[in-house]
């Protein structure tokens, strides 16, 4: 029986999950005997639909990449329109909520209330708005807990690549003592490019040009993106309370060319490092430049990637390289979290 999802948001990661479930249904019913079927959608912009029996993933797609809205998507007898997504959410027949609104990342609302609502009716949620995981992980996972139902949020801090899952599963067993990342790839772009001979001005130009920056690029180069995510590792992965306001912040926009070359003198690099240490029986974190040397892991990623070490009593470090952002990659994010939940590993 097919998994029934109702996406709250229908941007570039809602239609980026529904590609991938119209280009892959077969493969990913061969391979994992996972079928998934979009039933409703709620956006405040695009509109809402509701069909207990699936929407058509093709006609969907082209009537939002031709109107940008859901106004043309045409009738059957079953469709319902005009649902907000507190209604879509406790009165359609999904067993997942795909979170994927426009949410306000200091207050986590309306994803933090999207969540409460969906455990409560008894539907599992998976997500890549990484404000209510970090402002609310504890309440949100105790809620699901108590609701007997899945909570997943893999694209939370770096998009497709397995940030979240990976030290869950694969280094069980370990005691994870630091970790250690790049989790905003504006600012290593920005920071390759000073590195290039560009200028801070010049570089997030650049970065705003291909879409890697915003037009207020704030949350970005000041760090605040990268606290969010050292928050959700404190806490998710290192087991340790931890909240906004004990994480020192430092962004990038005071480094300058002379602070570049005179890295480049010592064989270094610069990097905005997101940092979460075990310290006695607390964590303590920052977000901070830091001149690494070039033989550290972190110091080789360049552009618009994002990397993440952890280091472990057992294995070591390890550290994981991978796309923080886009479409596809946040879409598979959202997928992986679908399919454990089919499988019932999150």
């Amino acid at each position: 029986m097919a998994h029934k999802l109702a996406l709250i948001g229908f941007g570039v990661v809602g239609q980026g999950l529904a590609e991938i479930l119209l280009q892959k249904s077969g493969e990913l019913a061969r391979q994992y005997g996972f079928a998934a079927e979009i039933v409703a959608i709620s956006d405040i912009a695009k509109g809402s639909l509701y069909d207990p029996n699936g929407l058509d993933l093709a006609t969907l797609l082209a009537v939002v990449r031709e109107t940008g809205k859901l106004d043309s998507y045409p009738d059957t007898p079953t469709l319902r329109r005009g649902w907000d997504s507190f209604q879509t959410i406790r009165e359609t027949n999904a067993d997942t909520v795909v979170e994927v609104s426009f949410t306000d990342v200091q207050t986590g609302q309306p994803a933090i209330d999207h969540c409460k609502a969906a455990f409560a009716s008894g539907k599992n949620v998976v997500m890549s708005n990484k404000g209510p995981v970090a402002l609310a992980y504890r309440e949100l996972a105790e809620l699901a807990r108590k609701h007997n139902v899945q909570w997943g949020f893999e694209g939370s801090v770096m998009s497709g690549t397995p940030t979240i899952r990976l030290p869950l599963t694969c280094l069980a067993g370990n005691e994870i003592r630091e970790v250690k990342g790049i989790l905003n790839g504006t600012c290593n772009f920005i920071l390759t490019k000073m590195e290039e001979g560009m200028s801070y001005a010049d570089a997030l130009r650049e970065a705003q040009r291909l879409g890697y920056a915003e037009a207020d690029p704030t949350a970005d180069v000041e760090g605040y993106d990268a606290l969010y995510k050292i928050v959700i590792m404190a806490n998710v992965v290192m087991g340790v309370p931890l909240s906004r306001d004990e994480v020192s912040r430092q962004g990038i926009t005071q480094l300058t060319p002379a602070d570049i070359a005179q890295a480049k003198a010592e064989n270094k690099r610069w990097k905005l490092i997101a940092r979460a240490k075990k310290e006695g029986g607390k964590v303590v974190a920052s977000i901070a430049p830091e001149k690494l040397p070039l033989s550290d892991a972190l110091a080789g990623v360049m552009g618009a990637n994002n990397a993440i070490t952890f280091d472990c009593d057992l294995a070591g470090p390890i550290t994981v390289v991978g796309a923080g952002a886009g479409k596809t990659e946040t879409g598979f994010a959202l997928l992986i979290d679908l399919i454990n939940i089919a499988r019932g590993q999150i």
